[in-house]
């Protein structure tokens, strides 16, 4: 993976949304040159359920900013509860490596024993255990498709304004908090 001075990329995150079975969860997309907020594509996923790689990649397939994207970075690996995206199919279906950025490491135990609680249990963790390993490198927790995790953190370091955090993932959280609540959240 070759990396321009200022990368393009786009960060997912999900807005609030009610805790009822399959509400209509907000997903927002923000496009950043560097730490620079460039575009905006806004779609919906359903709480806890199988349409979050399809409306990631809806959202972006035969779209203006599919082809100047370096990276697609994502708020973790699922959307609306466990939503789960599958990380090398997404990779695949967009040709651009795929980032899950999590705050810190997730404790799996606990996420497996919270997705035995929902239907189809066994397809929901496959899809956690194809995304590949978790790396902590450069101050960030990631699992990647279609790239090497060194160059990935080092990309990571150049979209990130502050803190351990991509401003595209940043700028998603605030803009969906505020679209659904009025105002952004605290934590971003």
């Amino acid at each position: 993976m070759r990396l321009p001075r200022l990368p393009r990329v786009i960060g997912f995150d999900d807005g609030p949304f009610s805790r009822r079975p399959g509400v209509a969860v907000p997903l927002a997309g923000v496009v950043c040159g560097g730490t620079r907020f460039e575009g905006l594509v806004w779609g919906r996923v359903r709480r806890d359920g199988w349409n979050a790689t399809r409306e990631v990649c809806r959202l972006l397939e035969g779209g203006k900013f599919l082809p100047q994207l370096h990276l697609v970075l994502l708020d973790g690996i699922a959307f609306g509860g466990f939503n789960v995206v599958d990380l090398p199919e997404l990779a695949a279906r967009l040709k651009k490596p795929c980032v899950a950025v999590m705050r810190r490491p997730p404790d799996l135990d606990a996420v497996e024993r919270a997705l035995r609680r929902l239907p189809r249990a066994d397809e929901r963790w496959a899809k956690l255990k194809r995304a590949g390993p978790i790396h902590q490198l450069g101050g960030f927790t990631f699992q990647v498709q279609g790239a090497q995790p060194a160059e990935v953190a080092e990309a990571l370091t150049r979209v990130t304004d502050r803190g351990r955090v991509p401003e595209a993932l940043r700028l998603a959280h605030l803009i969906g908090s505020a679209v659904v609540t009025g105002e952004s959240g605290q934590r971003a």
